[in-house]
Formats: C-alpha cells, sequence, structure tokens
C-alpha cells in the first residue's frame, strides 16, 4: 500500500529539480502567509463579498490587472532563466526538457494569462466610463468570464509542480503534441488551461462589443466615441471571429490525444499542416487582438498630453477597423516555407504587407497631433512615445518577413524572435503601461510616483534594446529558435551575453515597478479633482475613485471630447447648467456563482488533463448545476436610493 502511493506521488508530483522543489517551498510558504493575514485581521468574509463575488466592472477590472502582473512577473522569470541558459555556450543551468518546458510556458503565459487579462483588466476598468454607462452589458457574465480566466490559468500553472509542464512550443504543433511524442499529462494542462480561460475571453468579446452599441450615453453616435473604446470594439470583433477556431483546434488536438482520433496524425489518414493552419487562423488575428486596445491607449494619451484633439480621427476610427478585417487573411505568412504554390504565398505576403498601412496611419497621425502641441513629459506620454521608434522597427522587420524569398532564410532563427517581441512588447505591453499610469489615479484614487516609474521606464527601455537588437544579428548568423544549448566555434556567445544583460535589466525595470506601486500606496499624490491630467473624455468628469455606480445622472454628449468642450465653455463663460434631477439607479447584485461554476470548470479540467474521465463528469454536472441555479435567480437587481446616491455624491465633494 505505501509502495503504491510512493510510486503514485513520484509520477503525480514533479521531482528532481532544486528550482521545482524552491518553488514549491515559495507557494506553500505564500499561501500561508495569504490565509494567516485573512484570518488574522478577520477578513474572509470582506474578501467574499466585496472581491470574490463582485459583478462590478471596476473591480473585476482590478483583479484582472492584479493576475496579470503576477503572470508578467511569472512568465518574466522565465525569460530570464532561458537567457541565463544561453548567456555562454555549453551551460547546464537548464537540461533540455527544462528548457522546452519553459519556453512553452513562457509564450503561453505571456499571452493567454499576461496580455489578455491586463487588455481585459483595461477594458473593464476604462469602456463604460468612457461612454457613459454604469456597468457592462452582462455583469454576471463579465464575473463569469473573469473566473473562468482564472480557473484557466491556475489550472495551467499547476503543470508547473503537478504532472509535468507542456514541453510543444507555446502553440503545441503536432505531431510532437500528439500522444505518441509527448504521453503525459503535461500537454493536456496546456490544452484545457487555454481552452477553459479562451471561453472567458469570447464570454468578454461579446459583452463589450453589446456595452459599447447599446449602453452609450444619449447623445454619443459611434463617431463621437472615444477612440480607445473604438479599438476595444475592434479587437472584440476579432475576439469573436477567431475564438471559436482556437475552440474547436484545441477540442480536434485533445480528441487525438484522448480518443485515438486522427486529425493530425498523417499515420492516421491526418495532417498536422491542418492544426498549424488553423491555429495560425486564430494566432494571428490575436497578435491584432491584443495590439489594437494599445493604439487606442496612445490615441487618449497623445490627445490629452499634447492638449489638441486627435489628428485624423475618422481615418483613424477606418484604420482601426480594417485592421479587424486584414488581420484575417495574414495567417499564411507564419509558414511560408511549408511547400505551397506561388500564388498562395504571394497572397499573404501582399495581404501581410498591406495590413502595414492602416497601422502608419496612425503613426502619423499621432505625430500629426504632436505638430503645435503644448506636450506634458508625464509616465503615459514616455511610455508612448517609447513605443513609436520601438514599433516602426517592429513593421519594418514585418515587413522583411513578409518578403516570401528573404523569410527562407529568416524563417524561425533569432531575427524572427527578436521581431515579434519588437511588436509585442513595443506595442502591447509599452501601450498597456501606457494606459495603467494614465487611469490609475481613476481607479485608485492617487497617481504612481514619477520618479521611481521614471527608473523604470529607462531600465525597462534600454533593456528592451540591449536585449533584442543583438538578437537580429544572431538570426542573421545562423542562430534558430528553441536552441537551449551551443558551441563556442558558432561565434554567438558575446551577443547572446549581451541578450541576457539587457533582459536582466528589463527585470529590474519590473521590480522598480513593484516598489513604484507600493510606494504610490502610502506616499503617492492623491487625486483630489477626478481630473488629474486635465482629460477630455467622461471618465474625468467624475470623481476618483468612482463611485460604485460610476454617474449619479447619465451625461449627455454632444460632441467629441464632450468633457474637454464643458470645460472650455465653463472656462469662456458660455456654458449652461441644465437642471439635474436624481433617479433611484438600478444594479446588479453580487454572485456567487460565477466563482462557484470556475471552481467546478477547473475539476472537470483536471479530470480532462489525467484522462479521469469520473472527476471531468464531476465538474461538468457541477458547471450545468451552476448554470440551471442562475437561470432560476430572478433576484438579481437592486435600486441604489436617491438619498444615498445624494450623500455618496456629497461625501465626494459633488452636490445635488
Amino acid at each position: 500500500m505505501w509502495e503504491s502511493i510512493k510510486d503514485f506521488a513520484s509520477t503525480f508530483f514533479v521531482t528532481g529539480d532544486p528550482l521545482i522543489y524552491g518553488a514549491d517551498v515559495s507557494i506553500v510558504l505564500t499561501v500561508a502567509a495569504i490565509v494567516f493575514v485573512l484570518t488574522k485581521y478577520k477578513k474572509w468574509g470582506w474578501l467574499w463579498r466585496e472581491w470574490l463575488t463582485t459583478v462590478d466592472h471596476k473591480r473585476i477590472g482590478i483583479m484582472y490587472l492584479i493576475a496579470s502582473l503576477l503572470m508578467l512577473f511569472r512568465g518574466g522569470v522565465d525569460a530570464l532563466m532561458m537567457r541565463t541558459q544561453l548567456a555562454f555556450p555549453d551551460l547546464t543551468f537548464l537540461h533540455s526538457d527544462h528548457y522546452n518546458q519553459i519556453f512553452t510556458t513562457h509564450g503561453t503565459i505571456m499571452i493567454f494569462f499576461m496580455a489578455m487579462p491586463m487588455m481585459f483588466g483595461l477594458f473593464n476598468m476604462v469602456v463604460p466610463l468612457q461612454i457613459g454607462a454604469r456597468d457592462v452589458a452582462f455583469p454576471f457574465l463579465n464575473a463569469v468570464s473573469f473566473w473562468l480566466f482564472m480557473s484557466g490559468a491556475l489550472l495551467f500553472n499547476l503543470s508547473f509542480v503537478i504532472g509535468g509542464s507542456p514541453s510543444g512550443g507555446w502553440l503545441s504543433y503536432p505531431p510532437l503534441t500528439e500522444k505518441a511524442f509527448s504521453p503525459g499529462p503535461g500537454q493536456n494542462f496546456w490544452i484545457w488551461g487555454v481552452q477553459i480561460s479562451g471561453i472567458g475571453s469570447l464570454a468578454t468579446g461579446i459583452n463589450f462589443i453589446v456595452t459599447i452599441l447599446k449602453m452609450r450615453a444619449p447623445g454619443m453616435k459611434l463617431m463621437k466615441m472615444p477612440l480607445f473604446s473604438w479599438s476595444v470594439l475592434s479587437s472584440c470583433l476579432m475576439i469573436i471571429l477567431a475564438f471559436p477556431v482556437l475552440t474547436i483546434t484545441l477540442s480536434l488536438l485533445y480528441l487525438d490525444r484522448f480518443a485515438g482520433a486522427h486529425f493530425f496524425t498523417i499515420d492516421g489518414g491526418g495532417n498536422p499542416m491542418n492544426y498549424i493552419n488553423l491555429i495560425w487562423m486564430w494566432g494571428h488575428p490575436e497578435v491584432y487582438i491584443v495590439l489594437v486596445p494599445a493604439f487606442g491607449i496612445f490615441s487618449e494619451v497623445i490627445a490629452t498630453f499634447a492638449k489638441k484633439k486627435i489628428f485624423g480621427y475618422t481615418s483613424m476610427v477606418w484604420s482601426l477597423m480594417s485592421i479587424a478585417v486584414v488581420s484575417f487573411f495574414t495567417w499564411g505568412h507564419h509558414f511560408f516555407t511549408m511547400g505551397t504554390s506561388a500564388s498562395v504565398i504571394a497572397f499573404f505576403a501582399i495581404s501581410t504587407m498591406v495590413i502595414a498601412i492602416p497601422t502608419g496611419a496612425k503613426i502619423f497621425n499621432w505625430l500629426f497631433t504632436f505638430f503645435r502641441g503644448r506636450i506634458t513629459f508625464s509616465l503615459p506620454m514616455m511610455w508612448t512615445l517609447a513605443f513609436i521608434p520601438c514599433f516602426v522597427i517592429g513593421g519594418a522587420t514585418g515587413v522583411m518577413l513578409a518578403a516570401a524569398p528573404a523569410d527562407y532564410q529568416y524563417h524561425n532563427s533569432y531575427f524572427l524572435i527578436a521581431h515579434f517581441h519588437q511588436t509585442l512588447i513595443g506595442g502591447p505591453v509599452f501601450g498597456y503601461l501606457a494606459g495603467i499610469y494614465y487611469w490609475w489615479p481613476k481607479l485608485f484614487g492617487f497617481k504612481l510616483n514619477e520618479r521611481l516609474g521614471k527608473w523604470a521606464f529607462w531600465l525597462w527601455n534600454i533593456g528592451f534594446y540591449v536585449c533584442f537588437m543583438p538578437q537580429y544579428a544572431l538570426g542573421f548568423m545562423g542562430m534558430t529558435r528553441r536552441y537551449y544549448t551551443y558551441t563556442w566555434d558558432l561565434g554567438w556567445a558575446s551577443l547572446n551575453l549581451v541578450s541576457t544583460v539587457g533582459a536582466f535589466l528589463m527585470g529590474i525595470g519590473f521590480l522598480f515597478q513593484g516598489w513604484q506601486i507600493l510606494y504610490s500606496i502610502k506616499h503617492g499624490e492623491r487625486d483630489t479633482t477626478g481630473d488629474p491630467w486635465n482629460g477630455r473624455t467622461l471618465e474625468w468628469s467624475i470623481p476618483s475613485p468612482a463611485p460604485f455606480y460610476n454617474f449619479a445622472v447619465i451625461p449627455q454628449v454632444k460632441e467629441a471630447d464632450d468633457f474637454w468642450a464643458t470645460k472650455e465653455a465653463k472656462a469662456n463663460g458660455t456654458y449652461k447648467a441644465e437642471p439635474v434631477h436624481l433617479e433611484p439607479i438600478h444594479m446588479p447584485k453580487n454572485s456567487g456563482i460565477p466563482i462557484i461554476m470556475s471552481g467546478f470548470w477547473f475539476i472537470a479540467g483536471f479530470g480532462f488533463v489525467f484522462e479521469w474521465t469520473w472527476i471531468a463528469v464531476i465538474g461538468l454536472i457541477g458547471v450545468a448545476l451552476c448554470m440551471w441555479a442562475r437561470s432560476f435567480d430572478y433576484d438579481d437587481a437592486y435600486y441604489v436610493p436617491v438619498d444615498e446616491v445624494r450623500r455618496t455624491e456629497a461625501s465626494l465633494g459633488r452636490v445635488y
């Protein structure tokens, strides 16, 4: 009996690596510390009432943000481990399979569990405030989306200590990820972590499309809507078209592994190229799904800190929406080397170059907005300015990759690694950091410390170029991706060492940002006006932090940048105040069903990972019961009395 338990534990838990043991200890200590603090200060009830069961879009946005920053740390540690292994030739810091696991988890975490939740956090924190709404269209579904993301993220990260991490790359190409070559549960962790999280992403896309199209303030026509909200609409349209492809693709791969199907196995009549086509039919729109909201953020920041209306608003809208269309016609450029007809290659090469046009148009519009503007160089603007040269280089190298004959040389080399980090860090990461700095006072009521933020900014940016510029040269020198070691005679050592130094500089920059947040909680400049940046859009017209109902009175919008126009009218004496009539405010009630349902999704996913069907069935029954309970929950909303609204507004310095 005891021997059976020992045998099971030796295969169930990841053992034999000091790094894993260190992670085990840190996880246990962290969980114990959290439980101790919550118990000592009697905060379990508060945590359940105020956060775990919330349907408030702002609090859901904050939870997305916290989760994404934790995942940025985890993915960043993976990156530093890879760069440490490659700093010198013939190192044995990581063995080959562990290195494969690290680069797989790094890519997966950074895209699915860092970029996506950081983006959704900004959606939640900003969009309802920008369009004059009191919440999203479906608050309950919004909470379900978040907890599905958390279930998927926790399930995927569990592979670090139980069962073993996946090692087939962040997109898990077959045949390597088929049962014959990846027999353990690691690949199933990847499938079900991404699958569960992806269902939540699809629901978020639906939710925000409906929110933007149906819940804008009276008078806010689409062409009066802020550009960030336009970018969210563009991104969500891509989500609802791309993520079903991902869901089906992962399902087919799991059926290959679990049920012995042969969708992607050549000896059974399948074709792995079908998987590669399908995954990139999702994958390349995904690049723009996370990139387009960054364009919206830059547009808001530039208009605010240049103190000018954005140049070429209409062309900006058209470029955002055209990207949403063309992004679905470029996936083939990821595998020009697969061997296909010249006409197919030409089509994808041309479409890849075409999509650079609307992006270039936006950059020119931003530069024209700067012209004769009164620019203030605060942290949001600094991150925005850093984006422009970074993304121009990324775009130029992207056009180089789109030239099919040249791509035969660049393909799978470190030139490609440098290119996509240039675009995905310089675009989404720089953009989301600009957005976090910009909207932080609105969510938390204080600014983040500028001095520490500038240290972080320069460490991030210097480290970025030191890390990735050498990788372009390494690609030209013949270094291909996924090498876990190399020899001295190849001549790659010096550039790899420089690249590793740059990666650690970026890591130090992230630590400065953590310090900046902790320092600012106590010492940050408090926002007493609700408008710390002299903003232009509706979110700056209400106090900071925003009250739980957002707007005591839904605003009437007369033009684009309506809040800026109102301030100008007040300044020149032409503003005519209209009588305000407070009414009871309809708000959704909190619900525990989303987190409970996500727990059952976690159980189902865990069962599917280890192919324990009975556990998976229990989880799916639990999900069905939660949906059944929700369908009979008619008491899901309440009204905030006028007296409470008046008291809340008075406490914020606003008298009605």
